[in-house]
């Protein structure tokens, strides 16, 4: 998997890049900044791009900008968003999206999850924090649906919003896979959610359900693989 990092905190960035090389990743570019991020992704083709919500100059939502403009420009390539809190209002729709992930960064601690969420989303899947997920929750979905839903229900939807399949989730909950498969279909049943076998559309129709929808975009250009 080739990587590009963008973080302004060079230590992290370092440790970042260290977690990548040691599980056989090559990290083809790492930057301080957005400045030159489109030319290193013409120039390297990674697979995904890490990258940090705040951002220098002004270190509000470049980050965020940056992910947006790189999905519209190459809606192949993966974007991971890296936050130290939760900030979903400029990226709810970013999150309706194929290939992309928001992750707290306290996640990084737990290295084989981290790692297994950013290569989710090289391949075209989505990973979204637990936490982002409730606030998406929160904002978004009909009150009188959500509270149709049992605890456990919450936890297996948020669970699948994170892109997790069902055998994932019944490791994660320590359940059996059919008992994970009958959460699953009840929920969606009372989300009035069509079911599927497909990971990352249940992911598109949990997000549709809370009102995320991916933005238009005039032009579309692909990522070229080697």
């Amino acid at each position: 998997m080739r990587v590009i990092l963008v973080e302004d905190q060079a230590l992290l960035r370092e440790g970042l890049a260290g977690l990548f090389r040691d599980a056989g990743h090559e990290v083809v570019a790492s930057l301080g900044d957005c400045d030159g991020l489109e030319d290193a992704v013409r120039e390297h083709s990674p697979h995904v791009v890490v990258l940090d919500v705040r951002m220098p100059p002004s270190f509000t939502d470049e980050g965020t900008r940056a992910a947006a403009a790189l999905k519209s420009a190459w809606p192949d390539l993966g974007v991971v968003l890296l936050s130290q809190h939760i900030e979903t209002a400029h990226s709810v729709e970013l999150a309706g999206l194929g290939g992309f992930g928001y992750l707290l960064k306290d996640r990084v601690l737990d290295v084989s999850e981290f790692l297994g969420a950013v290569a989710r989303v090289a391949e075209g899947g989505s990973a979204l924090d637990p936490q982002v997920t409730a606030a998406l929750l929160n904002r978004k979905a009909p009150h009188d649906s959500l509270a149709q839903l049992t605890e456990r229900e919450h936890e297996v939807l948020g669970l699948m919003a994170q892109g997790m399949t069902n055998t994932g989730i019944a490791k994660r909950l320590v359940l059996s896979e059919r008992t994970v498969e009958a959460h699953a279909r009840r929920l969606l049943q009372k989300l009035d959610i069509a079911d599927s076998e497909d990971a990352n559309r249940r992911v598109h129709a949990v997000l549709l359900h809370l009102g995320v929808r991916p933005p238009a975009t005039a032009e579309m250009r692909h990522l070229p693989r080697p």
